[in-house]
C-alpha cells in the first residue's frame, strides 16, 4: 500500500465524518425540537423511553449525541435516572441504521433495479438534488436543512467508496491478513474496537470504517466480531468526558451507559466463545461482508436490550453504588435549580441549545407578567406579603436575565443558521426588556410603600383611572408575550399602536391629575406618588414596544434601527395603524370626568349632562430618547 493510497484512505475517512456530521446536524434541524423535546416529557413506562430512545438517535444519526443530551436532562432535573435507562438502551438500537445504511456500498450486480441501490448510482443524484435546495433556499430554512441532509448522505457514501477503493492493494498484502487475524483474538479485537471509537468518538463511523475493510474481503468474522463489540464500549467514552462536572447523577447516568455496554460484551463473548470451543461456528472463518456489520451489530444491541430490559433497576443501584453519597453532603445542594437546564452539554446541539433558551426565556417573561399582576394588586389593595413576594419574584427574574444572557452569548459563538441565529439575537436583547419592566412593578411597590408610610391615599377618581390604565398595560405585556413565545410577527407589529394609545391615556390621566391637585382633592404627596405610578406603568408599555420592533427589525434582517423600522410601521400601513389605534382607545376610555366629586367618592351626572370628551389626535411616531430609570435596589 503506497503513501498516495494512505492519503486516499484518510481523505475518504474526512469526507465520511463530515458527511455524518452534516448529515446528522441537518436531521436535527429538520426535526426541529419534536423529537428531543420528546426525550424530556418521558412517563415512567420504560418501554415508551426504549422505543423513543431508539427513533432520536435513528433520526441524528448518533448514540453518542443521544447520551450525551440524556446526561445533560439528568444532570438538570429533566428526567430521573430510571427514565434515562431506557432511553440509553434504545440508542444503542437506533445507531443501528447507520450500519443498515452502509451496507448498501456492499451490493453486487449489474442488473437496473440493483444498480439504482448502489451508492455510486444513487448519491450523485441526491448530490444534485442536496445542491440545488441548498443553493436556492434563500431564506427557507427547512429548504435548506433538507438539502444539507441530501448533500451529508452523498459525501458520506463518497467518503465510504473512496476509503473502500484505498485499501484494496491491501487484498493482496499477507502482512495485512495477518494482522487482521491478531483480532481474532476476543481480547485484542475488544481492545481495538475501544480505541477506534473512543479516538473518533462515533460508534457509527468506526462501524463504517469496519465495513469499509470489509469491502476488501480479507477481514474474517473471527476479527470483525470482538471489533464490533469493542466499538459498543468505546461510544461510552463520549458521555462519559461529558458527565465531567455535571452531578452525580449526570455521572450516574453515563455509568449507566458504560455499564450496559461492558457487562454485555463481556456476558456475550463469554457464551459465544464457550459454546464456539463445543460447536465450531463454521462462518468465523468466513470473509465478512457490510451486510454481514450490520447484523450483528443490529443483533447484538437488540438483544442486549431485551436481556437488560426487566433488569434495568440493577444498573440504576450499580451506577448509584459506583457514584455513592457522600456523607455530610447536604441533598438540596444535588437538586437542579429551573435553569439548571441552561446545560453546556447542549451547546454541542446549538439548534437544541437555542429551543431551551426560548422556552426558558417565556418562563421569565411569564414570570415578569406575574409581577407586574401582583404589583397593580398591591396597588388596590396593599399587603406586606405582596409586598414581599414581588420582591422576591423580581430577583428571580434577575437571575434568569443574568443566566440567560451568559447562555445565549456561548451559543451564539456556536456555527448556527440564520434562523437560530436571529433567535438568539432577538433574545438577547428581550430578556433585558422583560428584566427591565419587572424592574417597573418593583418601583410601583417601593411607591406603594410610601404611600403606606405617610398614611395617604388615591382618590376615588384617580384609582379607577389608574386601573383602566394598568388593564391596557397589563393587556400589551399579554400581547407582547404572545408575539415573543410564538414569534408571530403580526402580534409584534400590533404592539405599537397599542402602545401609542397608552402614551396618550398618560397624558390625559397626568392632565386630570393636575386637575384635581389644582382643585385640592388630591394631596401633593399622594399626588407625586401616582404620577411615579403611572410613569412606571407607561415605561412599561415602552419596553413592550422595543420587544416588538426588535421581533420586526431582526426577523426582517434589514440592518435597519429602530425608528426606521417604527417610521415603517405607520408610513407603510397608515390606514392600519389609524384602525388599531382607534380600536384600542375605544377600548380603554378612561372613565367620564366627574361635575361633583368629594375625596371619598365621586357621582357622575346622567350621560346627557356629563361633559364629553374629544378623543385624542393620531400622535406622530417620535424618536425616543433613553429615559432615566429609577434606581432599584441591587442594581446599578
Amino acid at each position: 500500500m503506497s503513501i498516495f493510497s494512505v492519503l486516499t484512505l484518510i481523505g475518504g475517512l474526512c469526507l465520511f465524518l463530515f458527511g455524518m456530521n452534516v448529515m446528522g446536524e441537518g436531521l436535527v434541524k429538520v426535526s426541529g425540537s419534536k423529537l428531543d423535546s420528546i426525550l424530556e416529557r418521558l412517563t415512567s413506562n420504560r418501554f415508551k423511553a426504549v422505543i423513543l430512545g431508539t427513533a432520536v438517535t435513528a433520526v441524528i444519526q448518533s448514540s453518542s449525541a443521544t447520551t450525551v443530551m440524556v446526561v445533560g436532562f439528568v444532570n438538570s432535573g429533566i428526567m430521573k435516572l430510571t427514565q434515562a435507562v431506557g432511553v440509553i438502551m434504545g440508542a444503542n438500537i437506533g445507531t443501528t441504521v447507520t450500519s443498515w445504511l452502509l451496507s448498501l456500498t456492499g451490493i453486487s450486480g449489474s442488473g437496473v433495479v440493483v444498480s439504482m441501490f448502489k451508492p455510486s448510482s444513487f448519491s450523485p443524484i441526491l448530490a444534485v438534488i442536496g445542491i440545488i435546495m441548498y443553493m436556492s433556499a434563500g431564506e427557507n430554512v427547512r429548504k435548506k436543512d433538507i438539502g444539507s441532509i441530501l448533500l451529508g448522505f452523498a459525501v458520506l457514501m463518497f467518503g465510504m467508496s473512496t476509503m473502500s477503493s484505498s485499501v484494496e492493494p491491501l487484498t493482496q498484502s499477507e502482512r495485512f491478513t495477518s494482522i487482521l487475524l491478531m483480532f481474532s483474538n476476543p481480547v485484542l479485537g475488544v481492545l481495538a474496537g475501544t480505541a477506534l471509537t473512543a479516538v473518533i468518538q462515533s460508534s457509527s463511523a468506526s462501524v463504517g470504517i469496519l465495513q469499509a475493510l470489509c469491502l476488501t474481503g480479507v477481514v474474517p468474522y473471527s476479527a470483525a466480531l470482538p471489533i464490533i463489540m469493542g466499538q459498543n464500549i468505546g461510544t461510552c467514552v463520549t458521555a462519559i468526558i461529558s458527565s465531567v462536572g455535571g452531578g452525580k447523577n449526570a455521572k450516574r447516568t453515563a455509568m449507566m451507559h458504560l455499564y450496559f455496554n461492558l457487562i454485555s460484551t463481556v456476558v456475550f463473548l463469554a457464551l459465544f466463545y464457550t459454546i464456539n470451543h463445543f460447536v465450531h461456528f463454521a462462518f468465523l472463518g468466513n470473509a465478512a461482508t457490510a451486510a454481514g456489520i450490520a447484523v450483528i451489530h443490529s443483533l447484538f444491541n437488540i438483544g442486549a436490550c431485551v436481556v437488560w430490559f426487566p433488569f434495568a433497576n440493577f444498573l440504576v443501584r450499580l451506577a448509584t453504588v459506583t457514584i455513592p453519597e457522600k456523607k455530610g453532603e447536604d441533598e438540596k445542594s444535588e437538586k437542579p435549580g429551573e435553569l439548571a437546564v441552561l446545560d453546556d452539554r447542549f451547546l454541542e446541539k446549538p439548534g437544541y441549545a437555542v429551543q431551551i433558551s426560548k422556552a426558558t426565556a417565556v418562563r421569565m417573561a411569564e414570570l415578569t407578567r406575574t409581577c407586574v399582576e401582583m404589583a397593580i394588586d398591591l396597588v388596590r389593595h396593599y399587603s406586606k406579603d405582596t409586598a414581599d413576594q414581588i420582591m422576591a419574584l423580581e430577583d428571580k427574574v434577575d437571575h434568569y436575565n443574568v443566566a440567560l444572557s451568559a447562555y445565549l452569548m456561548k451559543i451564539s459563538n456556536k456555527y448556527l443558521w440564520a434562523n437560530d441565529s436571529k433567535q438568539v439575537s432577538i433574545m438577547l436583547q428581550c430578556v433585558r426588556d422583560f428584566e427591565r419592566i419587572s424592574d417597573h412593578a418593583t418601583n410601583i411597590k417601593y411607591s406603594m410603600d410610601d404611600l403606606q408610610e405617610a398614611d395617604g391615599r388615591i382618590t376615588s377618581g384617580g384609582m379607577k383611572e389608574l386601573m383602566v390604565y394598568a388593564r391596557a398595560v397589563q393587556d400589551i405585556l399579554d400581547l407582547t408575550i404572545r408575539a415573543f413565545k410564538d414569534n408571530d410577527l403580526k402580534e409584534a407589529r400590533n404592539i405599537e399602536p397599542f402602545e401609542s394609545v397608552i402614551d396618550s391615556l398618560s397624558i390625559e390621566m397626568k392632565q386630570r391629575h393636575v386637575d384635581r391637585l389644582r382643585r385640592g382633592k388630591c394631596t401633593l404627596e399622594a399626588g407625586m406618588i401616582l404620577e411615579d405610578i403611572i410613569t412606571d406603568l407607561e415605561r412599561m408599555s415602552d419596553h413592550c414596544s422595543n420587544i416588538g420592533v426588535c421581533m420586526l427589525r431582526i426577523s426582517s434582517g434589514d440592518n435597519a434601527d429602530t425608528q426606521l423600522i417604527m417610521d415603517q410601521i405607520v408610513a407603510k400601513n397608515d390606514d392600519w395603524f389609524r384602525g388599531e389605534y382607534s380600536k384600542a382607545y375605544e377600548k380603554y376610555v378612561l372613565p367620564t370626568r366627574k361635575i361633583q366629586e368629594t375625596d371619598d367618592e365621586t357621582t357622575a351626572l346622567p350621560d346627557s349632562q356629563a361633559a364629553v370628551e374629544e378623543k385624542p389626535k393620531l400622535p406622530k411616531v417620535k424618536k425616543k430618547k433613553p429615559r432615566k430609570e429609577k434606581a432599584v435596589e441591587g442594581q446599578a
